[in-house]
């Protein structure tokens, strides 16, 4: 699943094409995706002209001017590329085409179809019931040692799970936590609530500079992902431990360990990390 350095990059790529751009037509190829479109979607959206592009947590946040917000979220597979024009033949998976009035188009493709989009009125976007319960951002500036030494204040999960859960904190996915933890040299087997002082710090730190780095490289391509324009991300070529399962730790050698946190992978080093 796209993560939130994903997300990030396909917002800004499609702020660079489409800021202040209207939606000439709007075309959905199917009822639903992970849920249901909302009654009258593609009529609701045409002539709109888009006003801002943003994120929140793994969600892509689409401003329109009439004070609808375009809510998206990418599921598994999803993707929303930017064309120069509308291709000829469309894949049986770009369920919906946002063709905009510079004739370029937006296709968004979902083989697993396990995405989302629903249409908010402004005004009620925080109380909707897939943001309301989001955490803090952790590139915000509110996000810092003390923030996340309070939010494990007394958990006794492992801080691993307690990073990746998006009521505390939002968009650090399975990929990011290990690369933080690493970086941070702490232990993702380690209680969450013993996370303070300059643990803290030092692993909010890393939170924030393995997003900021994993953005600044288009984020990580496994599988489905790629960005606004069609490429790859390239991150996973410099992870330090994920999926590095045996292989020596780029710090001290020795080899990396992988283990089971909440049904998910993680990789770590027992040497460096305590």
């Amino acid at each position: 699943m796209p993560e939130l350095p994903e997300v990030e990059t396909v917002c800004r790529g499609l702020a660079l094409k489409l800021l202040g751009r209207r939606l000439a037509a709007v075309e959905q190829r199917r009822p639903n995706l992970r849920f249901p479109f909302p009654e009258g979607f593609a009529a609701r959206l045409t002539g709109r002209r888009i006003d801002a592009i943003r994120r929140r947590a793994k969600y892509i946040v689409i401003d329109l001017d009439d004070g609808t917000i375009l809510l998206v979220h990418l599921g598994m597979s999803g993707s929303m590329v930017v064309n120069e024009r509308r291709p000829t033949l469309l894949d049986r998976h770009d369920h919906v085409v946002f063709d905009i009035d510079d004739g370029t188009c937006v296709r968004f493709n979902d083989a697993r179809r396990f995405g989302l989009m629903d249409l908010v009125a402004a005004d009620a976007f925080e109380e909707h019931k897939l943001i309301r319960g989001l955490g803090l951002e952790p590139l915000s500036d509110a996000f810092d040692g003390p923030a996340l030494a309070a939010m494990l204040k007394g958990k006794k999960t492992s801080v691993k799970l307690a990073i990746m859960d998006q009521r505390l904190v939002v968009g650090v996915g399975n990929i990011y936590a290990s690369e933080a933890l690493f970086r941070a040299g702490i232990s993702p087997k380690r209680r969450a609530g013993t996370i303070t002082g300059e643990r803290a710090v030092k692993l909010a730190a890393a939170i924030k500079k393995v997003l900021t780095e994993a953005i600044k490289a288009g984020g990580s391509s496994l599988r489905d992902y790629v960005q606004a324009n069609g490429e790859l991300g390239y991150f996973q070529h410099r992870w330090k431990v994920y999926d590095r399962e045996g292989e020596a730790c780029r710090k001290c050698g020795g080899p990396v360990k992988r283990i089971t946190q909440g049904g998910r992978s993680t990789f770590y080093c027992p040497a460096d990390q305590k």
